[in-house]
């Protein structure tokens, strides 16, 4: 199927949708596709492929995940406006002077939004309907890089549970050092905010009030961060690590 603009120009070709992705995921995704608008990383429409795994977590309904994608949607729709917009005071190669409050203003915008959309890409992808275990095998790369780093894995995950309660709006994310391949755990206010330069990573874990809201209190944030670890793909985790441990080997 090849989607067009309004003025019939051809965009992307999307693939039939397949039967695992809730209809109402792939409707808004050919939406979308249909106006031009999707992440540089991937088309929305290969993104719904991944989210159709999602339906059914534990502890997590559908309701949320319809209501985060939707905010999903919007990240993806003013990083696609702002780019344009910041295009056109660029298109002449200078930035004039009277332009410079506007230009400034669109561009500290765009930090947030397209921190917004790539986050939750990340957050969705670490997330697997029946991938939950709770933890990670003790023998897989991310069990032993967190001992080596923490000193047990038990001690990681009382740092980023413990980073995940913490009162604000933002993101727990464990990190990979491309350098030593250690991990560290951070917490982002907003999208932008204490995001390490240069570290990767591995496990992201939203904690804005929309990620939960709907099957928990906001005192409650706790038993997400519970319903949150019976969901992670750990697969999907290990494969962000050893593309860290590739990148090292390939720079060594």
């Amino acid at each position: 199927m090849v989607l067009a603009d309004v003025k019939g120009k051809p965009l992307l070709v999307a693939t039939a949708v397949p039967p695992d992705v809730p209809r109402w995921l792939a409707s808004r995704d050919q939406l979308l596709l249909a106006l031009g608008l999707c992440p540089p990383s991937r088309t929305l429409f290969q993104l719904a492929k991944e989210m159709g795994n999602l339906s059914g977590l534990k502890g997590i309904s559908d309701q949320t995940l319809e209501m985060h994608f939707k905010l999903y949607e919007g990240y993806v729709k003013e990083t696609n406006k702002l780019s344009e917009k910041i295009s056109e005071f660029i298109k002449d190669g200078n930035v004039d002077q009277e332009e410079m409050p506007g230009y400034s203003e669109l561009t500290r915008r765009l930090g947030f939004e397209f921190n917004g959309m790539v986050l939750h890409e990340y957050y969705f992808e670490n997330l697997k309907r029946g991938g939950g275990i709770g933890d990670p095998d003790r023998n897989s790369r991310f069990a032993k890089a967190a001992e080596a780093s923490f000193g047990s894995y038990q001690i990681w995950k009382a740092d980023f549970v413990g980073i995940g309660k913490m009162r604000g709006v933002g993101w727990a994310i464990c990190y990979a050092n491309p350098a030593n391949g250690r991990l560290s755990n951070h917490w982002i206010t907003l999208h932008e905010t204490g995001n390490v330069a240069g570290f990767d990573p591995i496990l992201v874990m939203d904690v804005w009030e929309h990620a939960f809201l709907l099957d928990y209190k906001p005192a409650e944030r706790p038993k997400y961060i519970e319903a949150f670890f019976s969901n992670i793909d750990w697969a999907a985790v290990e494969n962000r690590l050893q593309k860290d441990l590739g990148t090292r080997s390939a720079g060594a």
